[in-house]
């Protein structure tokens, strides 16, 4: 089988949510992702750099709903990924300022990660990859990530001054 072209990438990610205006105080108050475009009271599509958006909100069928139980399909989690450990930091602080609870962080070895959840109980990820040349591979030269601690203050202290 041929792969896929390797500058495919994912475009966007729309969510089911239960109330567009606190989805909105979220993704846009505590991440700072810009609203594009309010679709009426129902759906929501913000973005980072003015693109048409890379995160689509809706309440189509999700209106008053309730986060899926444990143990249940569905998805795992958004990745949103930040263009160096700076700006990481400056999303890790943004979270803490707003009071939302760390539910893990982890070097992987290719990247740093810290995870969250919406209000929605949506998983997300906040996170920075290192360039391909750092990361780590077995004896063979296959691609070997890791689950290791990450200090979140030293994290913290690399974040950039706030404005």
């Amino acid at each position: 089988m041929t792969p896929v072209h390797p500058q495919t990438s994912i475009g966007h990610v729309h969510l089911k949510v239960a109330d567009l205006d606190r989805a909105i105080d979220f993704y846009q108050g505590v991440l700072g992702f810009q609203l594009q475009q309010k679709y009426g009271t129902r759906a929501a599509f913000l973005s980072a750099g003015g693109y048409h958006h890379h995160l689509g909100l809706n309440t189509w069928e999700s209106l008053g709903g309730k986060p899926a139980p444990k143990g249940h399909t569905g998805l795992y989690h958004t990745a949103f990924l930040y263009p160096d450990r700076a700006q990481l930091a400056d999303a890790l602080r943004r979270v803490l300022k707003a009071g939302i609870a760390i539910e893990g962080a982890a070097d992987h070895g290719v990247s740093e990660a810290i995870y969250v959840s919406d209000p929605d109980g949506n998983g997300v990820e906040l996170y920075r990859d290192r360039p391909e040349v750092e990361w780590p591979r077995d004896a063979q030269g296959e691609l070997a990530m890791v689950n290791d601690p990450i200090d979140l203050e030293a994290l913290l202290a690399d974040a950039p001054p706030e404005h």
